[in-house]
């Protein structure tokens, strides 16, 4: 007797929470929260350098052509996952397919390994931000300033931990009061900032000669010259995988928004303005990146890489003279918004996953997540000093610590997830019962045909390719 009273009592408890789990109060907070995920980092300091590195206009041809048929396609699915469990990645699987649980464990181990390398990064921008903002940007722009910050003990963990806990207290807050009054705020200032920065880009000419006109033809054009066929398939796996950053698939943050997608609204329609908003901002990143970076330091500039936001651009900043430090400081804020947006909905992935597997109180969830991150990200740091240490990776590339949570994540996990999330959907459950939830106010569903055909055949060939590739295949 005692025990089937525990039980009603468990299952009233159950029901309660899942009554009271929160949703966004709008379409509109939805877009935002969403966008504001997609738009973060990898838009910002990523996307530039690869399509300086892929030959400007053709990796931006190959990655509008990806993000509106394999994005489209993985972007829709996770966010109906989400309304049709209302379940965070970790349990939201499970609950579409018994057997199909151990794709919501990968999709949450993501985000619970991006965050404190996320939020290192994110320091980082803190820091740039602080100096810029101090009258101190000529320091920034001097050979070895990032190196001495990053190999640094205190700094990067100082940085890191203010970066960590604003994140946290936004999460804390929850969705409404959280997530989407913040998305609400930033959002906006952001958009304004990275059209005003990217006009400014465009409209300098250097010393030299150089205009940013130039340079945005360089970006916009494409090219194959001096190129091969391997070059070109180069070009076709780092779009692909910038997709992976830009619109927040396969990382269980999508999922989790979609859990919070009221029933009544439009998925498909907000399904495509994350989409434009996505595309757009990546694009005039850079806009606002390339053409000023090769006013000042020319084609040679525009093959920094990783370090090309903190290294290269500093220099530029500082090569403007005056004006430099004011533009330094406004693109150092409008990347920190766009990297607390990210942040944001990385912490929100693995809080809600705790809440919903678990049944803990956010508070609690949200305290969890945050020591966890905060020892993470401290021992992260230290491999750059006291752990250093250089490791070969399958791909070609020589690790540190950092590189080895972004290796396994990004690289193996997400297209391990992303490849079982097309064959639950495409041969397990089908893709009608996607449709049906996406379109179950009488919306139409656009590209449907080719929704199918890239969810079951073309996007797990995609994606198989893509981790070949990571696990150096291909060479």
């Amino acid at each position: 007797m005692i025990n089937k009273v525990i039980v009603i009592i468990y299952k009233q408890e159950k029901n309660t929470m899942k009554d009271k789990r929160h949703s966004f109060s709008s379409s509109v907070g939805f877009v935002l929260a969403a966008a504001g995920s997609a738009v973060g980092l990898g838009n910002i300091w990523r996307f530039p350098y690869l399509a300086a590195k892929d030959g400007g206009g053709l990796f931006l041809f190959v990655y509008i052509i990806l993000a509106l048929t394999f994005g489209f396609t993985m972007l829709v699915s996770e966010v109906t996952i989400g309304r049709k469990t209302k379940q965070s990645c970790l349990t939201a699987y499970g609950k579409l397919h018994a057997k199909s649980k151990w794709i919501g464990v990968f999709a949450s181990i993501v985000p619970f390994m991006i965050m404190p390398y996320y939020c290192i990064i994110g320091g980082w921008v803190l820091k740039y931000m602080v100096v810029f903002l101090t009258g101190s940007g000529a320091a920034a722009a001097e050979d070895g300033y990032f190196t001495g910050f990053i190999t640094g003990y205190w700094q990067p963990i100082v940085f890191d931990a203010i970066f960590l806990l604003a994140t946290a207290f936004v999460i804390y807050r929850g969705v409404n009061n959280g997530i989407e009054k913040i998305s609400r705020i930033l959002m906006p200032l952001l958009l304004v900032a990275v059209i005003g920065i990217a006009i400014f880009s465009i409209t300098i000419k250097g010393t030299e000669g150089r205009t940013g006109l130039e340079g945005l033809k360089i970006y916009i054009i494409p090219s194959i010259e001096g190129m091969s066929a391997k070059d070109i398939f180069v070009v076709f796996l780092d779009a692909m995988g910038q997709l992976f950053y830009s619109i927040s698939v396969a990382m269980g943050i999508m999922v989790t928004y979609g859990s919070y997608f009221r029933d009544d609204s439009n998925l498909m329609k907000s399904v495509n303005q994350i989409e434009i908003f996505d595309t757009l901002v990546a694009f005039l990143a850079g806009v606002m990146i390339i053409p000023t970076v090769y006013v000042f330091k020319g084609r040679e500039g525009m093959s920094a890489g990783p370090g090309l936001m903190f290294v290269a651009l500093p220099q530029v900043f500082s090569a403007m003279g005056k004006i430099g430090t004011f533009v330094g400081a406004a693109f150092f804020i409008m990347v920190l918004f766009a990297a607390l947006t990210s942040s944001m909905s990385i912490m929100e992935a693995v809080v809600a996953s705790l809440i919903d597997q678990f049944h803990c109180s956010r508070k609690k969830a949200v305290v969890i997540e945050t020591v966890l991150a905060l020892i993470l990200g401290i021992f992260i740091c230290l491999g750059y000093n006291l752990l250093y240490f250089e490791l070969p990776l399958p791909n070609g590339s020589t690790a540190q610590i950092l590189d080895i949570f972004d290796y396994i994540s990004n690289n193996i996990l997400m297209p391990i997830v992303a490849i079982g999330t097309c064959i639950l959907i495409g041969w397990i459950i089908k893709p009608e019962v996607i449709i049906n939830e996406a379109t179950k106010n009488g919306e139409k569903f656009g590209r449907k045909t080719l929704y199918i055909i890239m969810i079951k055949y073309l996007a797990p060939v995609m994606l198989f390719t893509l981790l070949l590739g990571a696990l150096g295949v291909f060479g």
